[in-house]
């Protein structure tokens, strides 16, 4: 949802923001499952347009809207931003957020032990992803070019 959310802010459109507890202990709220049949999140509504799955809706959010390109015209560039993108959704979400921020920080906040096998066994991927992420950009200020990409949300 974050990304969906930078994406409308990086091209400067107006949205409503429609909160969501998809993990509510009484389950998915069935008029969001209209929206997204999966129950996930996020999901957008545009006029009588509706879209789920992250990156469809930034993608649409990017071609739909006025304002910077949050892809690159160029196919080499756009094929990185692609990359960048699978190693993210692939190797890095479940690894740095679940794996070690929500098993250090988030059960530490929640007054639980942190599972140090599980975060142990996630810092070496956590280490490759980073060390890749990090050869991929190639020391500049975005991960991709002079300015914010769908990498970089």
């Amino acid at each position: 949802m974050r990304i969906v959310r930078l994406a409308l802010e990086e091209k400067e459109v107006k949205y409503d923001l429609v909160g969501v507890d998809v993990f509510a202990k009484t389950g998915v709220p069935k008029e969001h499952l209209t929206r997204h049949p999966f129950g996930r999140i996020p999901a957008i509504e545009h006029g009588d347009f509706r879209l789920y799955e992250t990156g469809a809706i930034v993608r649409y959010i990017d071609d739909a809207f006025p304002g910077c390109n949050l892809q690159p015209t160029d196919p080499k560039a756009r094929a990185k931003v692609n990359q960048i993108v699978g190693i993210l959704d692939a190797y890095a979400y479940r690894t740095l957020v679940w794996d070690i921020y929500v098993g250090r920080v988030v059960s530490a906040r929640e007054g639980r032990l942190a599972d140090e096998r599980k975060i142990a066994a996630a810092l070496p991927r956590a280490a490759v992803c980073l060390s890749e992420l990090n050869r991929l950009s190639d020391g500049r200020e975005y991960l991709i070019g002079g300015g914010v990409t769908f990498a970089d949300l």
